[in-house]
């Protein structure tokens, strides 16, 4: 047990990183669990996709409104205060919405305000947390962090946490909403624990526009061709992801024939691939470098989307769900990581959020289009648009991905 403590919170990552990490893996358990149970709260509301859809448009909704103000505002404000006002929040919000569905007043327009205002909190939290782990681990560490926080953190949300949430629907609707609300409060309360104070912005920067911090952010990205690259590419990984999987809970269901505990068994398939992902990246990316992953993540993707259009097998979608997750953690270090070491601290809340805009806002795009494309043609017609999008983007991204940098330079070279 103390080795696995040990190799999981190494010394060298510091002691706020000993709360952060059980902080982040905490509330993905949570939010685990209402990734099988929400969409299942969703579908025994309504059978309709473009509904279903709706919900997973509505969630990312807020990053469409609110991300380059809320990249700005925690450029300004603590960090660590951020995270936790907004871990509170969300927790109150979901317990609220969980005893109404206990006692039996669930309607969809709740449903959807709920999943709207957790968005809007979410573009305050992930961009504070992002920030706050650059100023709490030394820079040479933080592709170890980031691996640690993309294994555990996958690990809870996807392969532990859709079960429980599928069990835990079955026992009562809203039992799986007051879990997350749990599991958001003790994050809260950890993540109140951790010293790391963000940089104080000086006068001149307190007294500038908030939209003038905006335009700041987005030119330093569009002028750096490693972040600008990135940012087109996940823009385009997730408008074509969500399109396939907002209705995910229905193509399982009706084209796999999946019952309600199997679709959260499903949810986790890429979870077992994700703990390799962890492994892989510190195996690989020495011997093979972040430019060959990164195209190698490409075709993955774009394979990915292929398989889940034609085929109707359980067995066959549990295996290409559980490569997509080894690649999905591989992906996701080396381009947090390129990220945070290319930005200056000062635009670092900023600059995840343009970012989490280009990402995020991707994927509310996605879902709204998946769900008319599954309403309107079928269950599989969404993932056929993901593939034919993500060929494109495929030989689109095959050059400009050289300009990503995963290591810190040193006076030595």
């Amino acid at each position: 047990m103390r080795a696995l403590r040990t190799f999981l919170l190494p010394a060298e990552l510091g002691q706020d990183f000993r709360r952060i990490w059980p902080a982040s893996a905490i509330s993905n358990l949570g939010d685990g669990a209402m990734l099988a149970a929400g969409p299942l709260l969703v579908a025994s509301i309504t059978d309709e996709p473009l509904a279903v859809g709706i919900a997973a448009f509505v969630q990312q909704l807020p990053w469409l409104l609110f991300a380059l103000l809320s990249g700005a505002l925690v450029d300004r404000l603590d960090r660590r205060l951020v995270v936790v006002a907004a871990d509170t929040f969300r927790a109150v919000v979901l317990a609220a919405l969980g005893i109404a569905v206990l006692v039996g007043v669930s309607p969809l327009w709740a449903v959807y305000l709920t999943l709207f205002l957790l968005g809007t909190a979410e573009t305050l939290a992930d961009s504070a947390s992002g920030a706050l782990l650059v100023n709490a681990v030394p820079k040479e560490q933080l592709s170890k962090a980031n691996a640690r926080l993309y294994a555990t953190g996958t690990a809870a949300n996807q392969l532990v946490g859709p079960p429980i949430g599928a069990l835990l629907f079955a026992v009562g609707t809203g039992v799986p909403l007051v879990m997350d609300a749990v599991t958001f409060a003790a994050a809260a309360v950890l993540m109140s624990k951790v010293s790391t104070r963000s940089p104080t912005a000086d006068e001149s920067t307190a007294r500038t526009a908030l939209w003038a911090d905006v335009r700041e952010a987005v030119r330093w990205l569009w002028n750096h061709a490693g972040v600008r690259t990135l940012a087109w590419t996940i823009l385009v990984m997730n408008v074509t992801f969500m399109a396939g999987f907002a209705t995910w809970v229905l193509f399982a269901k009706q084209r796999l024939g999946l019952s309600e505990t199997q679709f959260g068994l499903l949810i986790s398939a890429s979870a077992i691939g994700a703990i390799a992902g962890m492994p892989v990246y510190h195996l690989l990316e020495p011997r093979v470098g972040s430019l060959t992953l990164l195209r190698a993540g490409l075709l993955v993707e774009t394979a990915v989307h292929l398989i889940l259009a034609v085929t109707r097998s359980p067995v066959v979608v549990v295996v290409t769900m559980t490569v997509f997750g080894v690649h999905a953690v591989v992906w996701g270090i080396v381009s947090t990581t390129a990220r945070q070491l290319a930005t200056p601290d000062a635009l670092m809340g900023r600059v995840n959020n343009v970012y989490a805009l280009a990402s995020i806002g991707g994927a509310a795009v996605g879902a709204l289009l998946g769900g008319a494309l599954a309403q309107r043609f079928g269950l599989t017609t969404p993932f056929v648009f993901a593939f034919v999008g993500m060929a494109i983007m495929t030989v689109v991204a095959w050059r400009p991905v050289r300009y990503v940098v995963v290591r810190v330079r040193t006076a030595q070279g």
